[in-house]
């Protein structure tokens, strides 16, 4: 039996890496969940919701919100904790400070370390701090779960030898297939009084907003990065305005982030709305993932800066117009699946308007299947580790 520790601290880690969780375990082996604090409300629903733990925790208590005083904070605890539990694999998932110092504190204790969702690269500065991250990541790592052949040769350009590389697919397309089908078969045995047929997983604010607007059209929005604070998410909030001027069976759920960078930047403008305008927008707390996963089982398209949000909508068949200037999920872009829209009012209203007036349009942005897997990528990855048992 191997001994996995997986350093997980924020919302998409946790739900990224459950999939793999899962399978390590059904195949008899030890999965340590150490949590490093980050999220942490939002953290507790989805370890239950996936039934995960966790079994250590840090304490986190930030001094003040500089990165460097997180990753010092994190590389402490996350060090010692490996030094306790002497895994045989440390496991980390995509590009934030816990993914790093995951991997810093493996290498530190000479654990090999398993990178999931490897190789991903704007060729940017941008998203900070997310890019140099992922690259630290891969001096680190022993073995590099590639999503898709782009993110390989991404690896295989900085030098990382290609028998320590996989490509897998991305372990989200399986979470949010399982969610979907738990939510599906949840729905069956206790069907929704909602006229709307939204899961009753979804905050009764919402279900009633959209009980009232059943024949409307939902656009579904989340904005959080960092790049886009100040003016670029104000920019968003503005968009809509415009869209629902022109659109007069449009609604919008906005589930917003919860710093307050974000939330400061967007209520003043939706609240500026004209009446009839503003009551066709729902800005609601941050949703757990049953809930998200429902909503874009529901939404007509969406517009957003979250990698997971791309990906997500690409295993339900929906649209995405990506609130960036980059991404690294190219992928999506070149199937058809996303338009780059960055945070242009124009090209956002723009592109939009395209999706709500040209049926053709719409439907060829719906993919019949993801670039980013299969929906078995943690069984993937699970075959190469146990592998090398």
């Amino acid at each position: 039996m191997t001994t996995y520790l997986a350093c997980l601290g924020t919302r998409p880690e946790i739900i990224k890496m459950a999939p793999l969780h899962r399978e390590l375990k059904l195949r008899g082996h030890r999965v340590v969940v150490l949590h490093t604090g980050q999220h942490a409300e939002v953290a507790e629903v989805l370890y239950r919701f996936f039934d995960m733990g966790p079994d250590l925790r840090l304490a986190l208590e930030r001094r003040t919100p500089r990165l460097g005083d997180l990753t010092a904070l994190l590389l402490e605890g996350v060090d010692r904790l490996v030094d306790e539990t002497q895994p045989d694999v440390v496991l980390v998932q995509g590009d934030t400070t816990s993914a790093l110092v995951g991997a810093l504190s493996g290498y530190y204790n000479d654990k090999p370390v398993a990178h999931i969702e490897a190789g991903l690269r704007t060729g940017t500065r941008e998203p900070f701090p997310e890019e140099k991250n992922r690259e630290l990541i891969a001096r680190l790592a022993h073995w590099h779960f590639a999503p898709t052949a782009r993110t390989r040769d991404n690896l295989l350009r900085e030098g990382i030898a290609d028998a320590c590389i996989s490509v897998v697919g991305n372990t989200v397309i399986d979470a949010a297939r399982w969610t979907q089908e738990r939510l599906q078969t949840n729905a069956s045995s206790a069907p929704s009084v909602l006229s709307s047929g939204l899961s009753s997983v979804v905050p009764a604010m919402v279900a009633e907003f959209l009980d009232q607007q059943i024949n409307q059209r939902l656009l579904l929005v989340t904005a959080h990065r960092r790049e886009n604070w100040g003016d670029p998410i104000r920019n968003i909030a503005t968009a809509i305005g415009q869209l629902l001027a022109a659109h007069g069976d449009l609604v919008v759920v906005w589930p917003l982030h919860p710093n307050p960078a974000v939330s400061q930047a967007v209520r003043p403008v939706i609240d500026a709305l004209p009446d009839d305008l503003r009551q066709r927008v729902c800005l609601t707390e941050p949703m757990d993932y049953p809930a998200l996963i429902s909503l874009l089982q529901r939404c007509y398209f969406t517009l957003t800066d979250s990698g997971g949000i791309q990906e997500e909508a690409s295993a339900l068949r929906r649209p995405v117009l990506i609130a960036r200037d980059s991404t690294e999920r190219q992928e999506l872009v070149e199937a058809g699946g996303a338009v780059l829209v960055g945070t242009d009012i124009r090209r956002m209203v723009t592109e939009a308007a395209r999706l709500l007036r040209d049926d053709r349009a719409y439907r060829s942005m719906q993919l019949e299947s993801s670039p980013f897997g299969d929906g078995h990528t943690a069984q993937h990855i699970a075959d190469r580790l146990c592998t090398v048992d």
